[in-house]
């Protein structure tokens, strides 16, 4: 597996990991806008998205946006293939991601989990490991050093 920048010619095997990924939640398979258009949504925008690919297929995605005029950033997608979690995939994409947030002078990154709770408890337990806080409810923010 590695964790590699956002590619289009993985868009389409991207959009069907999220729909498997939340069709496994037990929510109903639609994929955001942002996730059509990637390039425009993050990337123009100086920002990163980032899959894990092995053997030519998606397994996970991550990506993050800026908070104009702040240090801050917002982590949004971060999804792995069903039957792949706890393998430490989800870990390595958030590694990549906050790496690139420290590299574009990144001080805190915030994360908006959903409702109700008992759906996503998977993040819940998630974040927390990785050092995020919750500071209101379904948010959870974490404070990143720059070396």
């Amino acid at each position: 597996m590695e964790i590699i920048p956002y590619e289009e010619r993985y868009r389409d095997d991207l959009i069907f990991l999220v729909l498997l990924a939340k069709d496994a939640l037990g929510r109903a398979p639609r994929i955001n806008p942002d996730l059509m258009k990637i390039q425009e949504a993050y990337l123009d925008k100086g920002d990163a998205f980032f899959l894990a690919v092995e053997d030519g297929r998606v397994i996970g995605c991550v990506g993050y946006s800026s908070v104009e005029g702040t240090t801050e950033a917002v982590l949004h997608r971060l999804y792995v293939k069903p039957g792949r979690k706890r393998q430490g995939i989800g870990s390595a994409l958030l590694a990549a991601a906050e790496e690139a947030m420290r590299e574009h002078g990144k001080t805190l990154v915030r994360v908006h989990l959903g409702e109700p709770r008992e759906q996503w408890f998977e993040s819940y337990a998630f974040y927390p490991k990785h050092g995020f806080v919750e500071y209101a409810p379904r948010y959870m923010s974490k404070t990143l050093s720059i070396p």
